[in-house]
């Protein structure tokens, strides 16, 4: 038998729009309360509005991930006011394309700030609380470009890669804390990251929805706290 939980506590990055706006309202509906994370402050306060209207707490935290201090004092702030965190959700991330050579080298170096050193500021600034609580779950969205690489994604395939191998690792270092750490690796989802402006002129119902992944990780969250699913791939069944 699965476990509740409403009452819980959680944490999400990116929080303003996409799949993580879309986790934030399925947790909600689930009764755990929020700590939204994201850059910009409007996003926050029409996600929070929607979360507290189904009878939750949430606490906003304006912040730009990369940054080590801010990362800090957000979460600082978040559990001053809602509580240290039982859930974590790392979805903050930007997209890069460009070959190789093409790219611009200071747009490389700000895909791994946000996507890489984004999300270890993140775990590293929260996972205090869950090891105090000898239990927690974290889960990290990387990507199937983390798994597969494809041409023109050199920026982005790496920072994903690297994601898997930081939690791959981190899973291994908190087992024993009844911490379970995961990695989502979407296919194209149907999100302004992948599709940009162009995203209403797509048959973009054919593709993942941000709702479809935060259905499956309410259900992850859901399993009994003695199993966990590591890694897992999902894609959309027909798309083309």
């Amino acid at each position: 038998m699965g476990q509740s939980i409403r009452g819980k506590i959680a944490y999400i990055t990116g929080a303003g729009k996409g799949i993580g706006k879309a986790t934030a309202l399925e947790l909600a509906k689930e009764g755990v309360h929020l700590g939204l994370l994201a850059r910009t402050e409007d996003d926050l306060k029409k996600v929070a509005e929607e979360a507290e209207a189904l009878g939750v707490k949430t606490s906003m935290a304006p912040a730009d991930i990369s940054s080590l201090n801010e990362v800090e004092q957000a979460i600082e702030n978040m559990k001053a006011e809602l509580g240290p965190a039982d859930i974590l959700i790392n979805n903050a991330g930007i997209g890069s394309k460009g070959h190789l050579l093409d790219a611009d080298p200071e747009e490389w170096k700000k895909t791994f700030e946000v996507n890489v050193y984004g999300t270890y500021h993140v775990t590293r600034a929260v996972l205090p609380h869950m090891i105090e609580k000898d239990q927690g779950d974290i889960i990290n969205i990387s990507s199937s470009n983390g798994l597969k690489a494809t041409a023109g994604s050199s920026a982005y395939s790496a920072s994903k890669f690297a994601v898997q191998g930081m939690t791959e690792a981190l899973m291994q270092e908190v087992r024993r804390n009844n911490i379970r750490v995961s990695t989502l690796n979407p296919s194209l989802v149907a999100t302004e990251l992948a599709f940009g402006s162009q995203m209403d002129n797509n048959d973009k119902e054919k593709f993942m929805q941000p709702e479809d992944l935060a259905e499956y990780m309410v259900s992850l969250l859901k399993l009994n706290q003695r199993i966990f699913i590591k890694q897992s791939l999902q894609w959309a069944t027909n798309p083309f």
